[in-house]
C-alpha cells in the first residue's frame, strides 16, 4: 500500500467523532442521548436519529416533539450494503452544510443481521467509519442495548469507538478501542462452504474475459432471483476479474457456485496483493471517478459479502449475493 488509503483522501478539512452508548433500559437511553441531542442544537448543530422505529418513538417522546430532531428511516441510512450507509451519511452532512449548519449530531443503531456472517460485515463498518467518515462533520452516538444484543457485538462495539458515554452522559476516552486498521485485520474471512463443492463453473487459467463474462452470464441466467440483482452480481464478478487480470499476477482463475439461498464466486491471482484494510470504502482515487478504480468499491455495492484473503499463494476475492 503506498500513500493515504482511498476514504482518507476524500476529507474535507473536518474532525468525525464517534462515540458509543451501551445501555441497560430505555430509560439510562433517554437519559444520555436526549440531552446530547438538544445540547446539540443549542450549540447550533443539526440533530438526527437514525434507529429501529421502538427507540426513535423513545427519543423523539424524549425531546418533547422538538421539530428540529429530524427522525430518519432506519433502512434508508443503514442500507443492505455497508459502502451505501457511508455515502447516505456524507450526503446528510453536505446537505445540512448547504444549509449553513457546522455539523451533524447523529443517534445511530446498526441492524446488524441476524446471522453472524451479517455481523461481520456492520462490525466492519463500525471501524472503517472512523476512517471513512474522518474528516467530515459529523458527531456519531451509537446506541447499543446490552439486553438485545449478542456480547460479540457489544465487545465489537467497544473496540470500535474511540469515546464511550457513561451513565451520567460524561464522554470518556474508551480503553478498549483499537485502532481501525488492526481491527479490521483482525477480523476473520468466514468459512464458505459452497467452497467445498463442486462448483457450477470453473476456470483455471483465465485468456479470454469475454468468453467467461458469457459463461459466467449464462450460469446466472438459470437462477432462480430478480434480474436487477443477478446483473449486480455479474458487473461485480466482472470488475474483480477485470482487477485480478490487470493488476495481479497470471494465473487468474474464477470459480461460481450456486446454492439454494445464494451466489458465490471466488476470483484468484498470483500476485502479491495489497495491504489496504480499507479498500472498497470508497473508489480508489477518491471523488475522481474519471481515474478510475472503482472496482472494489462497486463490488461492496453490488454483493452482500466481499472477503479477500491473501497469502504466499496470491489473493483471492470472494463475492456472495443472497438470492430472493
Amino acid at each position: 500500500m503506498t500513500g493515504q488509503s482511498a476514504v482518507a483522501r476524500t476529507r474535507p478539512p473536518h474532525r468525525y467523532l464517534h462515540d458509543a452508548l451501551l445501555y441497560d433500559s430505555p430509560a439510562e437511553l433517554v437519559d444520555i442521548a436526549a440531552p446530547w441531542l438538544l445540547e446539540g442544537l443549542a450549540a447550533g448543530d443539526a440533530a438526527v436519529v437514525a434507529t429501529s422505529a421502538a427507540t426513535a418513538d423513545v427519543l423523539r417522546d424524549a425531546v418533547g416533539g422538538e421539530p428540529r430532531v429530524h427522525v430518519l428511516e432506519r433502512g434508508d441510512v443503514y442500507r443492505a450494503r455497508t459502502p451505501t450507509a457511508i455515502t447516505t451519511f456524507r450526503s446528510l452532512a453536505e446537505q445540512r452544510a448547504a444549509e449553513g449548519i457546522s455539523r451533524v449530531r447523529v443517534v445511530g443503531e446498526v441492524d446488524f443481521g441476524p446471522t453472524e456472517r451479517d455481523w461481520l460485515e456492520w462490525q466492519r463498518y463500525e471501524s472503517v467509519i472512523n476512517e471513512a467518515l474522518g474528516g467530515w462533520p459529523l458527531w456519531g452516538l451509537c446506541v447499543f442495548d446490552t439486553q438485545r444484543l449478542p456480547d460479540p457485538l457489544l465487545e465489537s462495539a467497544l473496540r470500535t469507538h474511540s469515546h464511550v458515554l457513561d451513565g451520567d452522559g460524561g464522554r470518556a476516552p474508551n480503553p478498549q478501542f483499537t485502532e481501525p486498521a488492526a481491527y479490521l485485520r483482525s477480523l476473520p474471512v468466514p468459512r464458505e462452504p459452497l467452497e467445498e463443492t463442486v462448483p457450477r463453473l470453473e476456470a483455471g487459467d483465465v485468456a479470454d474475459f469475454i468468453g467467461l463474462r458469457h459463461a459466467v452470464a449464462a450460469e446466472l441466467g438459470t437462477v432462480d432471483a430478480p434480474r436487477d440483482l443477478v446483473e449486480d452480481f455479474l458487473l461485480a464478478v466482472d470488475e474483480m476479474t477485470s482487477n485480478a487480470v490487470r493488476h495481479g499476477g497470471p494465473p487468474v482463475s474464477l470459480r461460481l457456485w450456486v446454492g439454494g439461498d445464494r451466489v458465490v464466486c471466488t476470483i484468484r491471482d498470483r500476485g502479491p496483493g495489497f495491504d489496504d484494510p480499507f479498500a472498497g470504502y470508497g473508489p480508489a482515487h477518491g471523488d475522481d471517478l474519471s481515474r478510475g478504480g472503482m472496482g472494489l468499491w462497486l463490488a461492496r455495492q453490488l454483493c452482500d459479502h466481499v472477503d479477500i484473503s491473501a497469502g504466499e499463494h496470491g489473493v483471492a476475492v470472494r463475492l456472495t449475493v443472497r438470492l430472493g
